[in-house]
């Protein structure tokens, strides 16, 4: 027996040795056949991960992100130490020790293979599957094993371990579209990776193994049983203490899915700059981690927001309630709060408005049980003014009881109110908009384009045309300014009859008020907002002059009539368009272009493009006037060829100019990112805002809607406590439309309500009324803490004491004096006792004057 056993011994070994040599030769046939045509690591070196779109004020908070996969990369040292050390515990525990393959997991695999007759899945190290995710598929062959081995093998000579276990922890899907641990954290625990607790990162430590199956939201117990074993490994490796373990292992499940945590709500903002980065960079904007710095001020973006939302309840709550949601069947002799939930359950909440039941009432009062589970009440003070809504200039009767209004069962909305209370509250059927510019630069300070952006996509701000009203007289008032007239000249404000083709047989134009007030000073026209005389001023000036003239504002000729409908502000502008118009008065004179996008960084930090706005510049701009009088001067004796050769070096000098530009442009994206930082620090290269305002005219304007808040239809803004604020009420016919534009040396700012298909807003409901305090309420955020600013006066303004009834110099016999800015060209040089009053012409006949005048 012994000599047979001793030969079978020798033959099982022989058997052994030579199937050993086999493999190793087919091993190394494998890889000698394999390698080649492995990919290159160099990629991982450099490698792209899908990063979204994130969008950003100017200070740095959120405002959107953009893209399916969620993903916050993170830089090594970035990651906890508990978190590394959780993910080796339960992945790959000696990481740090193998070189790629874990040889021990490897024979693992092969005695459950011929166990069980069945692929397994161990010794798949962390560089194993860093070689699967980012180069290989998921299928189970063992090709594709043979693959891995050798790539992570490669990968292991190229780069260090902290780089692989970076990719690894950035690059794994975690589910809940979280890819890498800092996405997962955010999205089960709404925190920072770095604020959560040991328990936390050993819960989302664990899911790489089965994101589905281990995820804490879908299956807690499974998440929990997962998580345990985790610290069990941790405990086991020495990397917590038995006191950390055990406090970890109470820790109960507590992930649920967090939204995106934003910093500040600019929805309509957030649209604008992903439009513009899919214009610029196609669909790539939501993979290559673009981050978008907008010039968007939050503090200013939080009050545009609660100022329009304010203005918008303000006006429906005072054209009456349109009624309840629903109804439903409440028990009330119990608190079957699971029966108010589902009643609940069709109506979502939107802004700060939360769908509610009505589950008990009180004489002058109401109980209600909220979508959100929580029980609010309404006293009297916030359901008086839910009188039924009849249309908008009626509303029902006077409310007595709270029964007059609600009843149990009812499905309502409410909205916070002081001292703990809640609104009964409607979503504005009304429309609204608003938006502020630094007049120095067009920068974008706070956009808003509408109540509920996911109701409506359509951003009135930049979208909306509409009819400007009354606030487009100034630039009619600055047109005549520039051609002679004074702000004391007298215009005869009486009635006025024209034929209107194309409008109504006869126009017959009248003042909000119905009245009429003989001869005006243009002054005293503005701050009341007088019809009759705007449109005798576009008259006597030229309407041709007059539409040519305000394109120097930035308006589209094509949206401006050709009729003297236009002095009444009939033509179509956008709210923005409107905010650059009114930003030339603030600056005096330079009309800026409105811009939204400040910088836009890629996924390593690196500037890829930076807006270069037009500034207010004056010493740029006198510069460039002083020299081309000089050219002018030059040019008045040059010969034709002299003249052309002139232009040529002109042409030569701008297209110098631009090549400088593009230098410095490369130069600057070359800088590291300290020098990049430090350059946008420093001084920026200016590009001149053009000059279209002389700077008296500016200033005469200026003065004129000061006087328009401190004596007009704007006096309600007198409540800022400030004297630097100017600006114009608009109202339209029939009240479709309410505007108020205003500003002060450093913010301009438009208000806009109205409804977007157009209709009368009801009785009375003005510029003043219906905008003014949506305008009120922002500035008095935006200019919290700022000094008072005005525009400074410029040489060649003179202040003149005249006679308020004549315009004229005031004489002795004055009884109604005071002082008044002119040109120095454009002092009056009669007393006023030295010529009787002679308003600009008599009350016209009909057909006497065609609202249709030549243009040109």
């Amino acid at each position: 027996m012994k000599p047979i056993f001793k030969k079978l011994v020798t033959f099982l070994a022989v058997t052994f040795l030579i199937f050993s040599l086999l493999g190793v030769i087919g091993l190394f046939g494998a890889y000698a056949y394999l390698t080649p045509r492995l990919p290159e690591i160099d990629t991982l070196k450099d490698v792209k991960l899908q990063v979204p779109l994130r969008v950003f004020s100017k200070d740095g908070g959120l405002i959107a992100e953009f893209g399916e996969m969620k993903r916050i990369p993170l830089r090594y040292e970035q990651f906890p130490d508990y978190l590394i050390k959780a993910v080796l515990a339960a992945e790959d525990d000696r990481f740090f020790e193998h070189p790629g393959v874990d040889y021990q997991g490897i024979l693992r695999a092969v005695f459950h293979l011929i166990r069980t007759g069945e692929k397994g899945q161990g010794g798949s190290t962390i560089t194993m599957q860093v070689a699967r995710n980012f180069f290989l598929s998921r299928e189970k062959t063992y090709l594709r094993k043979l693959n891995e081995i050798f790539l992570a093998l490669k990968i292991e000579k190229e780069l260090s371990k902290e780089d692989i276990l970076t990719l690894y922890l950035n690059k794994i899907y975690l589910g809940k579209r979280a890819y890498g641990f800092a996405a997962a954290a955010k999205v089960y625990y709404g925190r920072n990776l770095s604020e959560l607790t040991l328990p936390e990162l050993a819960m989302i430590a664990g899911l790489p193994k089965a994101p589905s199956r281990y995820n804490p939201v879908v299956n807690p117990e499974r998440a929990e049983i997962r998580r345990n074993y985790v610290l069990g490994r941790m405990y086991a490796l020495n990397y917590i203490d038995k006191a950390q373990y055990e406090s970890a292992l109470q820790d109960d499940v507590h992930a649920v899915v967090h939204g995106l945590a934003l910093d500040l709500k600019a929805p309509y903002v957030a649209e604008m700059v992903r439009n513009e980065m899919v214009r610029r960079y196609g669909e790539k904007t939501y993979t290559d981690g673009y981050q978008v710095y907008t010039t968007i001020d939050a503090p200013a973006q939080r009050g545009a927001n609660t100022a329009l939302r304010n203005a918008l309840l303000a006006y429906d709550r005072r054209h009456g309630y349109r009624g309840i949601e629903g109804h439903v069947e409440v028990d009330t002799a119990e608190d079957d709060f699971e029966a108010w939930n589902a009643a609940l359950a069709d109506y979502s909440a939107y802004d700060s408005f939360a769908p509610a039941v009505v589950i008990a009432l009180e004489e002058q009062a109401a109980w209600a049980w909220t979508r959100d589970r929580r029980l609010v009440y309404l006293p009297w003070e916030q359901l008086s003014w839910a009188r039924k809504y009849i249309d908008d200039n009626h509303v029902g009767p006077e409310l007595k009881k709270a029964s007059d209004l609600l009843a149990v069962g009812d499905i309502i909305y409410t909205s916070p109110a002081r001292r703990g209370c809640s609104w009964l509250a409607k979503k504005p059927t009304v429309s609204g908009a608003l938006v502020s510019l630094n007049p120095d630069d067009g920068a974008i300070k706070a956009l808003v384009g509408g109540f509920d952006f996911y109701a409506s996509k359509f951003n009135r701000v930049i979208q909306a045309k509409r009819q400007p009203g009354s606030s487009f007289k100034p630039f009619i008032y600055t047109a005549a300014l520039d051609k002679g007239f004074t702000t004391a000249t007298i215009i005869n404000d009486a009635p006025v009859v024209f034929d209107a083709p194309g409008l109504e047989d006869t126009w017959r134009p009248e003042n909000y008020s119905g009245h009429f007030y003989g001869p005006t000073r243009l002054r005293q026209a503005l701050i009341k907002s007088r019809n009759l005389v705007s449109i005798r001023l576009l008259r006597d000036i030229g309407i041709g002059y007059a539409v040519r003239y305000v394109t120097r504002f930035g308006f589209d000729r094509k949206g401006l009539p050709r009729d003297l409908s236009l002095a009444l502000g009939s033509g179509s502008l956008t709210p923005l368009s409107l905010a650059r118009g009114y930003a030339v008065f603030a600056n005096g004179g330079y009309r800026p272009d409105p811009y939204l996008v400040d910088y836009i960084l890629d996924s390593k930090g690196r500037v890829v493009w930076l807006a270069q706005p037009r500034q207010v510049c004056p010493s740029c701009s006198d510069a460039r006037e002083a020299k081309a009088e000089a050219r002018r001067e030059a040019s008045r004796g040059l010969s034709e060829e002299q003249r052309q050769a002139e232009k040529t070096a002109r042409r030569q000098e701008k297209a110098s100019q631009a090549e400088a530009a593009r230098l410095a442009r490369a130069r600057f994206d070359a800088l590291s990112e300290k020098d990049r930082q430090f350059a946008l620090a420093g001084p920026p290269v200016i590009k001149p805002a053009p000059r279209v305002l002389e700077p008296r005219v500016a200033f005469l304007m200026n003065t004129m809607l000061r006087d328009v808040i401190r004596y007009g239809t704007g006096r309600r803004a007198l409540v800022l406590r400030r004297k630097d604020l100017a600006g114009k009420t608009g109202t339209t016919n029939d009240q479709r439309d309410a505007w108020f534009s205003g500003f002060n040396r450093n913010v301009a700012t438009i208000a806009w309500v109205g409804f977007d298909n157009p209709r009368p807003l009801g009785d009375r409901e003005t510029g003043a009324r219906a905008a003014l305090p949506m305008w009120i309420d922002f500035m008095r955020v935006a200019l919290k803490n700022e000094p008072e600013s005005e525009l400074e006066q410029p040489p060649g303004i003179v202040s003149v004491r005249i006679d308020a009834e004549t315009g004229e110099l005031a004489g002795p016999g004055s009884k109604n004096t005071m002082f008044e800015y002119f040109r120095t060209e454009h002092v009056p040089t009669r007393h006023a006792e030295d010529q009787p009053l002679q308003p600009d012409s008599p009350d016209m006949e009909p057909g006497s004057g065609d609202i249709t005048e030549e243009l040109f």
